[in-house]
C-alpha cells in the first residue's frame, strides 16, 4: 500500500496549512491602531474610510456587488463607486449624504491592524465625535481643499487635544477638485499650523490627498510630485501607538472583578491600563493602602513570568487582602492618588442641561460613586478659545468645573493616564450617559479638610431625648397641604414630647436660600441645602419635618441617600393637579396661568411623583387632621 504521507497532494495541504498558521500567528502579534476621522460635514470622512477598506483588499466580492448597486441607486459619484456607502449603514445617513453616527471599521496591512471609527461632521452630534476620539490614538482631521479651515476644524481639533490624542493628522482632501494645487496645500496649512499652536498642538503630519481618486492614500501620487512626505497608510502604519507609550508608565490595573470559582483559587482580574508587571513584585491595593506580593499571573492560555500594558489576566497575591471591583492595583513604591473633590472638564453629551448640585453617577474605570458637579468656573467658546461666564452645561458644551464625589476615588489626571483620568456622569434615574470629563487635579481642599471625630455620638444625642432620629420628607404639589398636614404632625409629636423641627420651603427661603430662584438649578441647590442641614439635625437626634416641594426624584433619593438607613421617610402628599389650584391660597397658579410667574412646579416646570414613596396622603380621601394622624402613627407604632 502507498504511503499517504508521501502523496504530493498532502504534502501540499501540508504546506499550506503551516502558511496559514504562520500566517495567523503574524497577524496576531501586529500592533493596533486605533483612529478616528473627523472635520466638517461633507470633508470627505466616510469616503477616505471607504477607500482604505477596498485599497487593503478587506471588502468581500458580494459587499463590492452591493457597493456598485447603492453608488448608482443612492450614491452621489455619478457611475463611478461612492466608497462613503461602505461606512455610512444608517438610511438616514444615505438619504442626506452624512454621517450622524460613528461608525467602527476594522482593517489591516501587512504591518498593522486598524480600528477605524467614522465620526459625525455636524455640531449637533459632537458627543458622537467624542464617543470616538475617546479611544483613539491618532486623529485624521480632513479639510476640503476648496473651503479650507472651517469652524467644525477647530472643534474637532479642540476635542481631539482635549481627549489626548497627540497624534494629528491635517489630510488635506478634494485635492483633484483645486487641480493639486500645491499653493492651495500650503495655505491651508500654514492657516491650520496658526490655529494649532494656540491649542497647544505642536506637531502635526500634512498630506495632500483625494479619497476619491485614492492620491497618496495608499501609493504616492504622480498629481502631487511637489509632495514628498509619506503617504497616509505609510504614515498610519508606523506611528507610536499608546499602548507602546502606556507600557513605560507605572503600573495600574483596576480591578474588574474577583475571581474565584473554586475554594482553593482566589484572583483579582482586569485589564493592565498601564506599565507591567511580574510575578515577585510587591503591590498596593487602593485606596486601601494594602500591600502584598504577586504569586501568579494567570491568563486563558497559562500563567506568565510578566504582563504589560493592554493584557489582561488574573493576578494572585501571598496574602489574603481585601480588594474588590473598583480598586486599583499599582505597584508598592510608586502608588496613584485618591482624592474625593476635583477640576474637571467636562463635554455635555445630554439634551437637557446640566443641573449644578444634582448627584450623578460618576464611572472612572471600574469605580462607580455619586458626584455633584459644581457651577461651572467657566465655558469655552471652541471657536474663539475665549472663557465665557456660564451658570450651567447645554448639549454639546464644553465647560471647567469643580466635582465632588461621595468617597474619594483612585485617579491620575488625564493628560497622564486616561483610563484613571477620564470619567462619564450617569443620570440616576434614566441611567442615561449625559456627560464624559476629564480629571485634572484634585482640590488641595480635598487634602487639607478632614472630618473631625468628636467624642458625644448621634447615638448619644438621640438617647438623651430618648427617641430615634427621622426625616419625614414631605412632598407634592404647591397648594396640596404639605405645610397644613406637617404642621399638625408637628403638634402631635410635641404633645408626645418628642423633639422636633419643622423646616418649611418658604421660611428657609427668607435665609438660608433667599439668594436662590426657582430655575431647575436653583431648585436643586435649594433642596440640597435644606438636605444638609435635615442631616445635621438627624445627627443632634432631632426628628426633623420638611415641606417642600421638592419637584425631582433625583434630589430627593440624594438626600435619602445622606440619611442613616432607615432614617428618611418620603410622604407624598398626593394632591391632583386640578384640586391644588382650585385652592390656590397664595394665588400662585394664578399668576402662572398669566405668565407672571416662570418655572412654576404643574404648570411651565415638571413634578416627578415619588414612585414608592414609604407614606403616601390621598387629600381627597381623608382631611388634614386625619392624615397627620397616619403619619404620626406610622412614625411612632
Amino acid at each position: 500500500m502507498t504511503d499517504t504521507l508521501a502523496d504530493p497532494i498532502y504534502q501540499t495541504d501540508a504546506l499550506i496549512a503551516e502558511d496559514i498558521d504562520a500566517y495567523l500567528k503574524a497577524h496576531e502579534h501586529k500592533t493596533m491602531l486605533r483612529f478616528i476621522t473627523c472635520g466638517s460635514v461633507d470633508d470627505g470622512k466616510s469616503t477616505l474610510i471607504g477607500r482604505l477598506l477596498y485599497d487593503s483588499k478587506m471588502i468581500f466580492e458580494d459587499q463590492l456587488a452591493a457597493l456598485e448597486a447603492d453608488s448608482k441607486r443612492v450614491g452621489t459619484q455619478g457611475q463611478e463607486i461612492d466608497f462613503a456607502l461602505l461606512v455610512d449603514g444608517l438610511a438616514a445617513e444615505r438619504e442626506q449624504g452624512i454621517t450622524i453616527d460613528v461608525a467602527y471599521r476594522f482593517f489591516a496591512t501587512e504591518k498593522r491592524k486598524f480600528i477605524v471609527a467614522d465620526t459625525p461632521g455636524h455640531e449637533q452630534y459632537t458627543r458622537n465625535m467624542v464617543t470616538g476620539a475617546s479611544t483613539a490614538d491618532l486623529a485624521v482631521i480632513l479639510v476640503d481643499a476648496r473651503k479650507g479651515i472651517l469652524t467644525q476644524t477647530r472643534r474637532h481639533s479642540y476635542l481631539a487635544h482635549l481627549l489626548g490624542i497627540r497624534n494629528i493628522v491635517l489630510a488635506v482632501n478634494k485635492m483633484d477638485l483645486v487641480g493639486y494645487d500645491q499653493s492651495v496645500f500650503n495655505r491651508i496649512v500654514m492657516t491650520y499650523r496658526a490655529f494649532a499652536t494656540e491649542l497647544g498642538i505642536t506637531r502635526f503630519t500634512a498630506i495632500p490627498i483625494s479619497g476619491f481618486k485614492g492620491d497618496n492614500i495608499t501609493l504616492p501620487s504622480g498629481n502631487t510630485p511637489w509632495y514628498k512626505g509619506p503617504t497616509l497608510i505609510d504614515h498610519l502604519e508606523t506611528v507610536e501607538v499608546n499602548s507602546a507609550v502606556d507600557a513605560e508608565k507605572p503600573f495600574r490595573m483596576p480591578v474588574q472583578w474577583v475571581n474565584r470559582p473554586n475554594l482553593d483559587f482566589r484572583g483579582f482580574s482586569g485589564l493592565i491600563a498601564t506599565g507591567s508587571v511580574k510575578v515577585g513584585d510587591a503591590i498596593r491595593v487602593l485606596p486601601s493602602g494594602k500591600t502584598s506580593t504577586v504569586t501568579r499571573i494567570v491568563t486563558l492560555d497559562g500563567d506568565l513570568d510578566d504582563a504589560v500594558a493592554g493584557q489582561s489576566v488574573t493576578l494572585c497575591f501571598a496574602d489574603e487582602i481585601d480588594c474588590s471591583r473598583g480598586d486599583v492595583i499599582a505597584l508598592a513604591d510608586n502608588p496613584p492618588q485618591a482624592a474625593d473633590q476635583f477640576e474637571t472638564t467636562i463635554v455635555w453629551m445630554a439634551d437637557e442641561e446640566m443641573l449644578p448640585g444634582r448627584s450623578y453617577w460618576l464611572k472612572i474605570g471600574t469605580q462607580t460613586v455619586t458626584a455633584t458637579v459644581q457651577q461651572p468656573k467657566y465655558q469655552v467658546n471652541v471657536n474663539t478659545m475665549d472663557q465665557l461666564a456660564a451658570k450651567t452645561l447645554e448639549l454639546n458644551a464644553i465647560g471647567v468645573a469643580t466635582i465632588t464625589t461621595d468617597k474619594p476615588i483612585v485617579f491620575e489626571p488625564y493628560a497622564e493616564n486616561r483610563t484613571l483620568g477620564g470619567f462619564i456622569l450617569i443620570d440616576k434615574i434614566s441611567n442615561a450617559t449625559v456627560a464624559a470629563g476629564m480629571l485634572h487635579f484634585s482640590l488641595r481642599r480635598a487634602q487639607n479638610v478632614h472630618w473631625q471625630a468628636t467624642d458625644v455620638s448621634r447615638d448619644h444625642h438621640a438617647a438623651l431625648k430618648n427617641q430615634k432620629p427621622a426625616v419625614l420628607w414631605f412632598t407634592g404639589l404647591s397648594g396640596a397641604g404639605k405645610s397644613t398636614i406637617a404642621n399638625l404632625v408637628e403638634k402631635r409629636l410635641a404633645r408626645m414630647n418628642r423633639h422636633t423641627f419643622l423646616l418649611d420651603g418658604d421660611n428657609v427661603r427668607h435665609g438660608l436660600n433667599k439668594d436662590l430662584g426657582f430655575t431647575d438649578a436653583d431648585r436643586v441647590e435649594n433642596i440640597r441645602r435644606v438636605g444638609e442641614v435635615a442631616k445635621l439635625m438627624t445627627d443632634a437626634g432631632l426628628i426633623v419635618i420638611t415641606a417642600f416641594i421638592s419637584p425631582f426624584r433625583s434630589e430627593r433619593d440624594m438626600v435619602r441617600q445622606m440619611m442613616q438607613p432607615g432614617e428618611f421617610i418620603e410622604v407624598h402628599i398626593d394632591t391632583p393637579l386640578a384640586d391644588a389650584e382650585a385652592r390656590d391660597v397664595k394665588g400662585l397658579y394664578k399668576k402662572a396661568r398669566a405668565g407672571q410667574l416662570k418655572n412654576f412646579t404643574g404648570i411651565d416646570s415638571p413634578y416627578e411623583p415619588p414612585v414608592d414613596p414609604e407614606i403616601r396622603i390621598d387629600t381627597t380621601a381623608m382631611t388634614a387632621e386625619e392624615a397627620a394622624d397616619a403619619i404620626v402613627a406610622r412614625l411612632i407604632p
